[in-house]
């Protein structure tokens, strides 16, 4: 079992900057391809960015390419995600996930931190 706790998440104005953390648990961090994924008020959660176990390659949804940047620190157990020039679009839950390499899916996830974007 990994046990994922996001922190960082609260209430900053239309281009502002945030920056979210994913502390792991429970087994070894670099075993894991981290994500983060969100979901507005009334929307499916959606992909925002992946990261792989080394850090050597990223991923992003197209919403938030050049303006969010994921990375990880292995030897602190914890993912990044920094979230510049943000948009009301990006208000949502924001949540981590790691995801095995024998594995298709996410396997855990964490219980999600609100970031709410005010115009």
């Amino acid at each position: 079992q990994v046990q994922l706790v996001e922190f960082g998440g609260g209430l900053v104005q239309a281009g502002g900057s945030l920056r979210l953390s994913c502390t792991a648990s429970g087994r070894t961090f670099s075993w894991y391809r981290m994500g983060w994924f969100r979901r507005a008020p009334g929307k499916e959660r959606e992909f925002v960015a992946t990261i792989n176990r080394s850090g050597s390659s990223t991923d992003y949804a197209d919403s938030v390419k050049g303006r969010f940047t994921i990375s990880r620190d292995n030897a602190k157990n914890t993912a990044y995600l920094q979230m510049n020039s943000l948009e009301l679009e990006d208000t949502a839950v924001y949540y981590c996930a790691a995801r095995s390499t024998y594995s298709n899916e996410y396997d855990f996830w964490g219980q999600g931190t609100q970031v709410t974007v005010s115009s």
